[in-house]
């Protein structure tokens, strides 16, 4: 349902406001780039400094311009589980395909908290949801035990985007969900590890900037052809590394910036590159053959 590559979007700003038209080629270079879907309004989204309708017209714009072209994976997550649920429903009613649901941040809930607000979201619509586990931002992870009890009790619950670093808890998923649950690398550097393991793709930051070979390398893995998937790995690992120089989306902006996609604008308390990082991205760019 949800596995290959999928693009953890970034929102487009110009002037303060959302840049419809800018959006809209960045889906269009992510739908000839050969990627399987987007996930709009993530962590790259920039999710915590949109309003409420904001979010809704992000998510609706997506799936408008991915035109059924791509899998649109919305970023409804929240550590209200009230506002998880309004988003996911808002996301349902303008045609996603599923959802993406983080777990909740600075409340920091025990795993039956877990549990319980994401049994309440999946009661709360039909959409499939793709669970979102990444300790570094949320200061938690989603167990593996209350992974797999909410896959049990939840038939919507059908994958986890795992950001936690650890090709043993991919194992641990993966042995515990079995073959069917999908299982997402959070972190374009440890794609292909986790793909090794059980991991069926990723949501990746990369494939903002370079769509074609971030899907080339995940298919490329998929179909067993592994040299040519570790050679794209290790071309295209300095780009994997220097996106997150500074706190995504920052690097990834920055660099949409560099090669006239987008306009360099961020919302506070998110700031620009500082000067030394945006030389460092500059050089990996061109070196990697991306930047003339």
């Amino acid at each position: 349902m949800f596995t290959g590559t999928y693009t953890a979007i970034v929102t487009p700003f110009k002037n303060g406001q959302l840049d419809e038209p800018a959006l809209g080629r960045l889906i269009h270079l992510q739908i000839k780039g050969g990627v399987d879907g987007i996930v709009p309004v993530g962590t790259t989204g920039e999710s915590p400094t949109v309003d409420y309708d904001e979010h809704t017209k992000i998510i609706e714009l997506s799936v408008k311009f991915a035109a059924g072209k791509l899998k649109v994976l919305a970023g409804t997550g929240g550590n209200s589980t009230s506002e998880a649920i309004y988003l996911t429903k808002a996301a349902e009613i303008v045609g996603a395909d599923g959802s993406l649901q983080v777990a909740p941040y600075y409340n920091k809930p025990t795993q039956e908290g877990l549990y319980q607000h994401f049994k309440a979201i999946a009661k709360s619509t039909t959409l499939p949801l793709v669970l979102y586990s990444i300790p570094g931002r949320c200061g938690i992870e989603i167990g593996v035990d209350t992974v797999q009890r909410l896959a049990r009790d939840c038939k919507t619950i059908v994958g986890i985007k795992e950001a936690g670093g650890s090709c043993d808890r991919v194992s641990q998923l993966r042995a515990a969900l079995g073959p069917k649950f999908e299982i997402l690398s959070g972190d374009d550097s440890l794609t292909l590890p986790f793909m090794a393991v059980g991991a069926q793709g990723v949501i990746s930051v990369a494939s903002n900037v370079i769509p074609r070979e971030v899907s080339r390398m995940v298919r490329a893995f998929a179909k067993g052809e592994l040299k040519q998937a570790a050679q794209l790995h290790a071309k295209f690992y300095p780009i994997f590394k220097d996106l997150f120089v500074e706190t995504n989306p920052v690097p990834v902006k920055a660099a949409l910036a560099m090669l006239g996609i987008i306009q360099e604008e961020y919302r506070l308390p998110l700031v620009p590159l500082a000067q030394a990082n945006r030389a460092k991205l500059t050089a990996t760019l061109k070196g990697c053959g991306i930047l003339k």
